[in-house]
């Protein structure tokens, strides 16, 4: 916890005002949803897909601030804080333009989040559809984590449905071979969650005007 409100300390462009309407275009455009059930090993799994980020519009910051938000409102569930959580990030439609914005100060605190500065345990990460640009900002980031992180790094490339589909059974949006609903049903799902939540992020943000 003392890591945590020392990185919140240190990085007020991203944690000071946690009101979701900082990141509402995000929400809205389907870019993040959160799985309805828990892994197999009872981890929440999230889902990012960058082709729904415009970097012309949202900053890296800002695409940071829904990951903090989800955080936020998902450690204060007994079962997330025992088993940690998971992303899948669905790297199609990845750019120079999204590179371009993961700066090696950016690198660093994404990092901090991945190993010590957040009460809550990374169990996995998950990328699918990753171009060969995409490796060059992995290898900014890739010096700052753990081995334990990068050991819980999965690249699945293209052909990532069977792969994906072990990790992960019976879960998946219909998009990712599953049968269990649409990313778009999740997305919708978790923006109202997130929007309903608004007093309390307010509560726990820095600067409000």
């Amino acid at each position: 916890m003392k890591n945590y409100h020392k990185w919140r300390e240190e990085c007020p462009e991203i944690t000071a005002d946690l009101r979701p309407r900082t990141i509402l275009g995000l929400l809205n455009s389907g870019y993040h949803g959160v799985l309805r059930s828990r892994d197999p090993t009872g981890s929440r799994v999230l889902i990012y897909r960058i082709a729904y980020w415009d970097p012309k519009v949202f900053t890296a910051y800002d695409v940071f601030r829904v990951s903090l938000i989800t955080s936020e409102l998902i450690v204060k569930e007994v079962d997330t804080q025992r088993n940690g959580i998971k992303a899948i990030f669905d790297l199609e439609g990845w750019h120079f333009s999204h590179a371009f914005q993961i700066s090696p100060s950016v690198s660093k605190k994404i990092a901090a989040v991945l190993t010590d500065s957040f009460p809550l345990k990374v169990r996995g990460i998950h990328l699918i559809n990753e171009p060969i640009i995409f490796h060059t900002v992995f290898s900014l980031i890739k010096p700052f984590l753990t081995e334990k992180i990068k050991q819980r790094i999965h690249m699945h490339g293209s052909n990532y449905k069977q792969s994906l589909s072990q990790h992960f059974p019976d879960i998946l949006p219909i998009e990712y071979g599953g049968e269990t609903c649409s990313m778009e049903d999740l997305c919708q799902e978790w923006r109202d969650f997130i929007m309903n939540s608004e007093d309390y992020l307010r509560s726990i943000s820095q600067d409000v005007q």
